[in-house]
């Protein structure tokens, strides 16, 4: 069967119990993984402590982020270093269930297929979703949510949390952009994952990406993100995040699953939530009220980083992941 390497990136020992759950979770595979690796995001405590954690573990490498701080340069590290024929990403906070990898595996037998993404489900740390928080939204928190494709389906875009992609799709397209994404700032920025998916549909437009809800992991939502605070700056981030997205692949394609999620199914959530505070039923007024702010969030997000990338003449790069540190312009950038 086909060999893959799973990518963790770190940067916290604030996490140091996630991790430890994380990379237990990979080693414990149906579907052996042939290595995990570790990237560090420029934090040298904590690379050597998970060194030392792991010095008698062959299967198992710690690396330094190679590139400037963020999740997409911590992901081409991994990619650049990686032995396997497909390089599945987990994060770093989440425990995979013992057939995740193996449902990748299966899915990889289509030599069509370059990508591959799963499901994510939250673990609530008050052990309970809360009552206000829309399903439609769980996005916000890095999870799979009402509204996504369900099945073993066809995707525009797989979900970075959990997601592997065929070693040649790096060939085809480049790494991950730098410039969209985690980048150590505070913001909750996202969507590098959805770029280099469209951009990969564009070198290779025979591609299929798909979804198979079977490869399942479990991603911890801290109490700081239960709190709606967290909910609307996250939409807000999102807004910005794919101006970024639309500013380097178009808007046409970069918001084109968007569309849908916000003309069909945030209005029916919003309907079900009316519906279930007429009847009385706890938190059905604020879900749909929730929707209603995050729509609302997100949209000036995507307003404001629109006219902020106008203005700055954001550039993007991606790292040429199979030659070395070498960056290049993302097609369709402008700087």
């Amino acid at each position: 069967m086909i060999t893959i390497s799973v990518v963790i990136c770190v940067y916290t020992e604030d996490r140091w119990e996630d991790i430890l759950s994380a990379v237990a979770s990979v080693r414990a595979q149906s579907h052996a993984a042939h290595e995990t690796l570790l990237v560090v995001d420029h934090n040298t405590s904590l690379r050597e402590r998970l060194a030392k954690e792991y010095k008698e573990a062959p299967d198992v490498r710690v690396l330094a982020n190679a590139g400037p701080r963020g999740l997409s340069a911590g992901r081409n590290t991994g990619i650049a270093a990686s032995r396997g024929e497909v390089i599945a990403f987990l994060d770093d906070d989440a425990v995979a269930e013992r057939d995740w990898l193996l449902r990748f595996a299966e899915a990889y037998d289509d030599p069509r297929v370059f990508a591959v993404g799963g499901a994510t489900r939250p673990v609530w740390a008050s052990r309970r979703r809360p009552a206000w928080f829309p399903e439609e939204f769980d996005w916000v928190v890095g999870c799979m949510y009402r509204g996504h494709p369900t099945g073993r389906v066809r995707v525009r875009n797989v979900l970075g949390g959990n997601a592997s992609f065929r070693r040649t799709a790096f060939e085809l397209a480049g790494g991950f952009a730098s410039g969209i994404g985690r980048d150590g700032d505070k913001r909750p920025l996202g969507g590098e994952e959805t770029e280099l998916c469209i951009r990969l549909t564009r070198a290779r437009p025979d591609a299929v990406l798909l979804i198979d809800d079977r490869a399942v992991i479990h991603h911890r939502v801290p109490a700081a993100r239960e709190r709606f605070g967290y909910f609307r700056s996250r939409a807000y981030a999102e807004g910005l995040s794919k101006a970024l997205v639309a500013r380097s692949v178009g808007a046409d394609k970069g918001l084109e699953s968007e569309r849908r999620y916000t003309t069909r199914v945030l209005p029916a959530g919003v309907g079900r939530g009316l519906r279930d505070a007429v009847l009385g039923r706890p938190g059905g007024a604020g879900r749909a009220g929730a929707i209603v702010t995050g729509v609302l969030a997100a949209a000036g997000g995507y307003v404001v980083g629109s006219v902020r990338a106008r203005r700055a003449g954001t550039e993007f790069a991606v790292v040429d992941v199979t030659e070395g540190p070498e960056e290049r312009r993302v097609e369709g950038a402008t700087g």
